[in-house]
């Protein structure tokens, strides 16, 4: 472990928590270019629900995305589609910092889920941050196939920090999960 780049972690866990930062995670169809967003979250600094919304795709759930969150075709077959639910979280994250937990991965489904809707994306890269780096730096196993640090889930993260867990896999849950990590990693620096 990197005693320096765990400080670093902790100084900018510190200045992301100063930000306010909105707090976004989704649950999708799987993790190919043809996955949509199923279900997305947005949490405000504060653990405010922004959007909590289930979101119908063009294609079907796959049966392996289900048994991971439990979001099934019953349980999507009425709610609004991506293009519908689209606005409401480009006005919430509009303007400010955005945590996410795997920042790529969510970043991909939602473009790809823009890019078959027709929509543009215009939130700029580098207004969200990824708190699986960030822990990954103050945790500090490091990955000598990758030189880098090796990165954790957020279930290793939360149990890491010693945080209950609870229900897994929707979006809420993981949104209020990653919240609570970003907020211990600040705190070790007190």
């Amino acid at each position: 472990m990197d005693h320096l780049d765990r400080r670093e972690a902790i100084r900018a866990a510190k200045e992301l928590l100063e930000a306010r930062p909105v707090y976004l995670d989704t649950e999708t169809t799987g993790l190919d270019a043809s996955s949509e967003v199923v279900e997305i979250c947005v949490l405000d600094h504060d653990g405010r629900s922004l959007i909590n919304q289930l979101v119908r795709p063009s294609i079907p759930i796959p049966s392996d995305a289900s048994r991971i969150h439990g979001i099934t075709e019953v349980m999507v077959a009425t709610e609004p589609t991506w293009d519908e639910v689209w606005p409401a979280v480009e006005q919430a994250i509009s303007g400010r910092m955005v945590a996410v937990y795997n920042a790529e991965y969510d970043l991909m489904v939602m473009r790809q889920s823009n890019r078959k809707r027709g929509l543009i994306w215009r939130a700029p890269s580098d207004q969200f941050t990824c708190l699986m780096k960030l822990y990954a730096r103050f945790y500090g196993e490091w990955n000598p196939a990758r030189h880098s640090y090796r990165w954790q889930s957020l279930d290793q993260a939360a149990r890491q920090c010693g945080i209950y867990a609870g229900q897994r896999h929707r979006a809420y849950e993981d949104t209020l999960l990653a919240r609570s990590v970003l907020e211990h990693v600040a705190a070790q620096g007190d």
